[in-house]
């Protein structure tokens, strides 16, 4: 692939912590989305599953700017927050974790695909609590049957713009699988971005109690939570940047 990569997709699970979870992985989704706006790239989310407490089982977006891929490559991996979530009435400090995964995107040329490989479903788009946002079957759903990877979208006004998404995630997820296998053979098979989410698996602890925010893989520590988490990145990547 191109060194100056323009456009990624950014992906957001919710990891361990239930609800707390998924409220600090709507966090890292406005924290990324303010910080695009900050620097006038473009945001565009292609999915997501909402929770009724303002939080996000997943959210994914396509995201683009100038050699973004470069700027925002080492927020891959298990964020952890700890503080005290919302939902808590006894004032106990409780440990989160979110999941981030940012893929460059890929070239249909770089990526063969079927259209016969292709299993593609179509479904009505639910908002939180289950009640219907589009009365039209808008969603799209695509099955890639040779490596059963997936890839869906449900954020976009047509049935053509949400597959045309869904199109480029499947064929970034592909791509990532099949990088994975290519360094596999040569024995230098890294872990999965994503891990497992399990609070021990960690790159970035976010400590509310101290107001700090600790990287664990560039022993990187700043203060002002609030901050960064209002879209202001800069305070962390500059850092890395200095320590590189």
């Amino acid at each position: 692939m191109q060194q100056n990569i323009n456009k990624i997709i950014l992906e957001i699970r919710a990891g361990a912590g239930g609800d707390e979870a998924s409220i600090f992985a709507g966090d890292l989704a406005r924290m990324y989305q303010k910080y695009a706006e900050s620097r006038k790239w473009k945001f565009n989310i292609v999915d997501f599953n909402q929770t009724s407490i303002d939080g996000y089982k997943t959210f994914i977006a396509e995201v683009e700017g100038d050699n973004i891929y470069e700027n925002l490559k080492q927020e891959s991996g298990v964020h952890r927050i700890q503080r005290v979530p919302k939902t808590e009435k006894a004032g106990r400090v409780h440990t989160s974790t979110a999941s981030v995964a940012i893929m460059p995107e890929v070239k249909p040329e770089e990526v063969q695909i079927n259209q016969g490989d292709l299993e593609i479903s179509f479904f009505r788009v639910s908002g939180p609590g289950g009640q219907n946002v589009n009365k039209v079957e808008t969603g799209v759903k695509l099955l890639h049957k040779p490596t059963g990877t997936i890839a869906s979208c449900t954020a976009g006004r047509s049935q053509y713009a949400n597959r045309e998404s869904a199109m480029n995630m499947l064929r970034s997820r592909i791509y990532k699988e099949q990088q994975k296998k290519e360094q596999a053979e040569l024995g230098a098979l890294r872990k999965d971005q994503i891990g497992t989410a399990d609070r021990s698996e960690k790159i970035r602890t976010y400590n509310f109690p101290d107001d700090r925010i600790t990287d664990h893989r560039f022993n990187v520590k700043v203060h002002n939570i609030e901050k960064v988490l209002n879209g202001d990145l800069d305070i962390l990547l500059k850092k890395f940047n200095k320590e590189g």
